[in-house]
């Protein structure tokens, strides 16, 4: 990463996101809340400005710290979210199926 990211969390009933901010302009990570123990990660969108900083994998980062944190698991419907998981391993108590 190029820089430092804060990744601030919105959260709500049935649906949250993980946002990162920074001239103006978000990345973010959106979830659907299916059950207290399963979310399902529906969308990574990330600004061509924030593009080789490391925002989407900070994103992520902050859902599976978030999961373990809280005990539920992660459906990565998001094409992006469903890569990082396959390349990081160390993560597979977090993703479900």
């Amino acid at each position: 990463m190029s820089e430092d990211h804060q990744v601030s969390r919105e959260h709500g009933t049935t649906k949250g996101r993980f946002v990162l901010r920074r001239g103006g302009e978000e990345a973010e990570l959106t979830y659907s809340v299916t059950t207290p123990t399963l979310v399902i990660a529906d969308h990574t969108g990330v600004p061509d400005s924030f593009r080789g900083t490391g925002a989407g994998l900070a994103l992520v980062q902050a859902l599976v710290a978030a999961a373990r944190a809280e005990g539920f698991k992660v459906v990565p419907l998001c094409p992006f979210v469903k890569a990082q998981s396959r390349k990081h391993p160390e993560w597979a108590d977090v993703f479900a199926g």
